[in-house]
């Protein structure tokens, strides 16, 4: 059967390692037959054995709950009946170990918990027990049977265990797999919200609040490296007229434009921010003063071919490499730069 085939398959059970588990127990293959040989006593008395088996079960009341209706009560009589026969059936093979690996895999589907089982395994041992020793003769015989009955009986519960353990190594894999999944879920939401909560939606470049982290951290940098770090600002002339005579999506247009050349007139190092309104700004880590005229030329090249008839002004501070200046002096020094050339336009 297809799933006798996939238990063993997933259990890694095969006839090497049935046999080497019935010697760990030391459970030889005369014990089995001497269990095999008690099998027409055992039919004889198995109606009575599963009956007391029940009426000891049913007394605690969480077992009851778990059998629920007589429907159930006579699927499992029949079933208990089917599991005693096969102690004593003779043949301890692929089948035997798969019905045993299937009886773990029912109780922890259904909800019975380990010290269920094995004290219902006890009691069916006892029970079993009883009948042999009530009506076996042979004092040696019957030692000999009740040892291998209860190597039998742990040979069973090992496998049994094996799949209630194997499940819940199952459930806990797949539980780590899915809280795994989900952090990483979390993970890139959180990407992008940061992303999104960092850059202007309108020109896609950094906000001033990303300036303000990134220049903070430039600065620090710099310091440390003994290196330059520039910025530029740079504003749209008379933007107001431009909203006010073309209308806002123009102005729009225009800043989206400036954005775009900025970006494209930056290294891969630098950052491009828009801070407000029409003013922009780039931090340009390890850039001179020259190094930031030079982008800045770039840029103005880039927007004055875009659009001819307007204009921006460009101002530029730098610090470094010996001295440096606070953040605020940097920025206040770049944006009076701006607003003088404004002034000259």
């Amino acid at each position: 059967m297809l799933i006798e085939k996939t238990l063993i398959e997933q259990f890694n059970i095969n006839e090497i390692e049935i046999q080497r588990r019935m010697a760990l127990l030391k459970l030889s293959q005369a014990e089995l037959d001497t269990l095999a040989a008690q099998q027409p006593l055992i039919e004889r008395n198995l109606d009575a054995i599963v009956g007391k088996f029940y009426e000891k079960q049913t007394e605690f009341d969480e077992i009851a709950l778990l059998i629920g209706d007589s429907d159930t009560l006579q699927r499992l009589r029949t079933a208990q009946r089917r599991y005693i026969q096969e102690l004593f059936c003779g043949h301890y093979d692929n089948a035997y170990v798969n019905s045993r690996l299937r009886i773990g895999l029912v109780h922890k589907r259904i909800g019975v918990e380990p010290k269920l089982y094995l004290s219902a395994s006890c009691t069916l041992k006892y029970l079993i027990e009883d009948v042999l020793i009530e009506q076996m003769s042979n004092a040696t015989e019957r030692s000999l049977v009740l040892r291998a009955l209860d190597k039998l009986i742990s040979f069973d519960t090992a496998l049994v265990f094996d799949t209630y353990i194997g499940t819940l190594l199952s459930a806990v894999e797949n539980a780590k797999k899915r809280m795994e999944a989900y952090a990483r879920e979390l993970e890139e939401k959180s990407k992008i919200l940061s992303s999104h909560a960092e850059r202007d939606p309108l020109t896609e470049l950094y906000n001033k609040r990303a300036m303000m982290s990134t220049i903070n951290r430039e600065l620090n940098a710099a310091i440390r490296r003994k290196s330059y770090l520039s910025v530029i600002y740079i504003d749209v002339n008379k933007f107001k007229f431009i909203n006010d005579t073309f209308g806002h999506a123009k102005g729009d247009e225009v800043l989206q434009t400036l954005g775009q050349a900025i970006a494209e007139s930056c290294r891969n190092t630098d950052f491009p921010c828009r801070i407000g309104g029409d003013e922009f700004c780039v931090i340009l880590p390890e850039a001179s003063r020259a190094t930031a005229l030079h982008i800045s030329d770039r840029i103005e090249a880039s927007f004055t071919t875009a659009y001819p008839e307007f204009s921006i002004s460009i101002g530029i501070n730098a610090t470094g490499n010996e001295e440096f200046v606070s953040v605020n002096e940097l920025i206040d020094g770049a944006d009076k730069a701006m607003y003088e050339a404004k002034q000259q336009s």
